[in-house]
């Protein structure tokens, strides 16, 4: 895994913005509708070939394939394995209990459902889940991938991939109260992690740096245990990092690294849990890096943390300095000065790399930064490092 040796340098979360028609067509599929699947995987080609050249020509250092071809971050699974059906019945956010307004103004804000992907309906886990032998998914997405790397001009100092962690799938796609498959939810996340893990060694064979999102380990606070003490969530994290040790059994962590974040959207998130409260679970995970945002106003000010709770030597640390949430675009000072203070935090400059806070396109058709200033923010990311770099080195 690249490190920061001379300069900065920059990634991002993963997901980014997709074209209006592969958007549909991801939808329509999705929501069982005809389409017509030359058109899919056309758009697919042109909206990667989009990202592959922004990303580039933005200053990107590690760069991805922005999960064009994928509904969503997590949800794509579905079509992965086979056992799930129907809709998953997930908890209302306590953004949405204590802000009752703000509650009708974001169902306002995201539009009409039969046009979205399925975000808080996801489908649920009604039998056993078995992935796809064949790895038909994962292999036409690094398939497509390669073949836009291999088109584009230039390119990346290194390549990651995304796929979703044990632990969103199993507080996602949630296991159905009939579904006798599984004794209990704790059996439920370790047989996911199983599955899991033959996509995890794939996209490791294939050259790429794995990134494990993971919003679970910090949003679920809000979700699913947003009713419960903090001592039953934080158990339930301890879980989740036991089934990454399961799917990542054969990875080296240094061809890991971990998302974790409190949810994308544009909420109060006045109920997320403090990342001192995480993040001596967190540093046990297998993985050579942790993404987590510091890039917003709710909690822009934690990465004094890591000062106070360092980063294990064998990891290192991508904090997010651009919110993804909002449409201000950030000044590369503003940015320069959110990766200098935490790596001042860290203590080492060599094992900080500048990233985002979450994705720009985080389910299809589910999106809060128009376009052109997403690409803007990747822009003044790659800015702010390059001021970031001249403190820092001289």
């Amino acid at each position: 895994m690249k490190q920061s040796d001379e300069r900065i340098l920059t990634t991002h979360t993963g997901s980014l913005p997709r074209t209006e028609a592969l958007t549909k067509l991801l939808v329509a599929r999705e929501q069982g509708r005809d389409f017509d699947p030359a058109d899919l995987d056309r758009e697919a080609r042109v909206a990667l070939d989009i990202v592959l050249a922004k990303q580039a020509a933005a200053g990107v250092d590690i760069g991805n394939d922005g999960e064009m071809p994928r509904i969503g971050f997590s949800t794509y699974v579905a079509e992965r394995m086979t056992g799930f059906g129907g809709e998953s019945a997930r908890k209302t956010p306590t953004d949405m209990v204590k802000f009752p307004e703000y509650a009708d103004f974001f169902v306002r804000q995201i539009g009409a459902t039969d046009e979205l992907a399925k975000v808080w309906n996801a489908p649920e886990a009604e039998s056993e889940l078995v992935y796809d032998e064949t790895l038909a998914g994962v292999r036409e997405e690094c398939a497509l991938f390669a073949d836009g790397l291999a088109a584009l001009d230039g390119g990346f100092a290194e390549t990651f991939m995304t796929a979703a962690s044990p632990g969103i799938i199993s507080t996602t796609l949630l296991r159905s109260e009939s579904n006798t498959a599984y004794a209990d939810d704790r059996d439920y996340v370790l047989a996911v992690a199983k599955e899991l893990k033959k996509e995890y060694d794939y996209i490791v064979s294939q050259g790429h740096i794995l990134q494990l999102d993971a919003p679970d380990l910090a949003m679920e606070r809000v979700i699913m245990y947003g009713d419960k003490p903090l001592g039953d969530f934080l158990e339930r994290v301890e879980l989740h990092i036991e089934a990454m040790s399961v799917a990542l059994a054969d990875v080296p962590p240094n061809r890991v690294r971990l998302h974790v974040c409190w949810g994308n959207w544009q909420g109060p998130h006045q109920d997320d849990v403090p990342v001192r409260d995480l993040l001596p679970i967190l540093y046990e995970a297998n993985v050579g890096a942790l993404s987590i945002p510091l890039g917003n106003p709710r909690h822009e000010h934690e990465f004094t943390a890591f000062r106070d709770l360092p980063v294990p030597d064998r990891m290192l640390l991508i904090p997010g300095v651009i919110d993804v949430t909002t449409n201000y675009l950030e000044h590369p000072e503003v940015v320069a000065n959110r990766i200098c203070n935490v790596v001042d935090a860290v203590g080492d400059r060599e094992r900080v790399i500048a990233g985002t806070d979450c994705g720009f396109g985080t389910f299809a058709s589910y999106e809060f930064v128009a376009t052109d200033v997403a690409w803007a923010k990747i822009g003044a990311l790659a800015d702010g490092a390059r001021i970031a770099s001249d403190r820092l080195w001289g």
